[in-house]
């Protein structure tokens, strides 16, 4: 059984929460299923970030890649989860997932459509500090998502959800990266010529560089195990991984064992 926080009116500021930014992903709740709607570039990346995260964890832990279930036993937490794009594929490869995020809006979506498929994913509306101040036992896998660039303190939401990584777990951040080209190409290309995305979607002010990804999650403990960029193939129509981390890139952290 879910369990869900009302939302109130007045969104209070934490390291988790941009009022501004969960107001906006609020209003597009409704279109996160719609392959061709505005989450149409997420719809069109998960393929290569999937892929990724399955190899990554099936390495990490050992896992048998030939299992049609490889993550059976293994709790996964996916922060700033969304509708769900990510939570339901990693329930299906037999995880126990929950799934968070700072919106009310985007959990219903993620339950009714969860419900649809009979997945049974623990999402909730809240915040990986309210996770903590819950006393919410360490995950295995926590997927960090293209939500860092989202909320109010970048520093302090990555210590936060690094203290939510077990020993011996293992954390994946997707990101953009604070460069000029990221800017001309997920920003004033991707919003204002292609369309790709509702103008405003991102705040090229709020990008990170790697290093301020890496260096909040070493402090809380955590070593850095890979930097890698992901890069949209005009010809193909597909995003492949890359060596090239000036726009889009992972960084994969694992927890020392005890």
């Amino acid at each position: 059984m879910a369990r869900t926080i009302d939302a109130s009116d007045a969104i209070p500021v934490t390291p988790s929460i941009d009022p501004a930014e969960v107001a906006k992903f609020s209003a597009m709740a409704a279109d996160w299923w719609n392959p061709n709607g505005k989450f149409k570039p997420l719809h069109r990346f998960n393929p290569v970030r999937l892929k990724f995260i399955r190899e990554r964890a099936e390495r990490h832990f050992g896992l048998a890649s030939s299992l049609r279930t490889p993550f059976d036993g293994l709790r996964l937490l996916d922060i700033g989860c969304g509708g769900g794009l990510v939570s339901e594929p990693m329930a299906r490869l037999g995880a126990s997932v929950t799934g968070v995020d700072a919106s009310e809006a985007n959990i219903k979506t993620a339950l009714t459509h969860a419900g649809e498929q009979a997945l049974k994913i623990d999402y909730r509306s809240g915040t990986a500090e309210g996770l903590l101040a819950a006393g919410e036992a360490p995950f295995d896998i926590v997927l960090n998502l293209e939500v860092v660039e989202h909320v109010a303190d970048p520093a302090q939401f990555l210590a936060d959800t690094a203290r939510l990584v077990k020993p011996g777990g293992l954390m994946i951040v997707a990101t953009l990266n604070k460069t000029a080209k990221a800017l001309a190409t997920a920003v004033i290309g991707a919003e204002y010529i292609l369309g790709w995305l509702p103008r405003g979607t991102h705040d090229w002010s709020k990008f990170l560089d790697p290093e301020d990804v890496r260096t909040p999650l070493r402090g809380a403990g955590l070593e850095i195990n890979e930097t890698i960029g992901v890069a949209f193939q005009p010809i193909s129509g597909q995003w492949k991984l890359s060596g090239d981390t000036s726009v889009n890139y992972m960084v994969v952290a694992r927890r020392p064992a005890a």
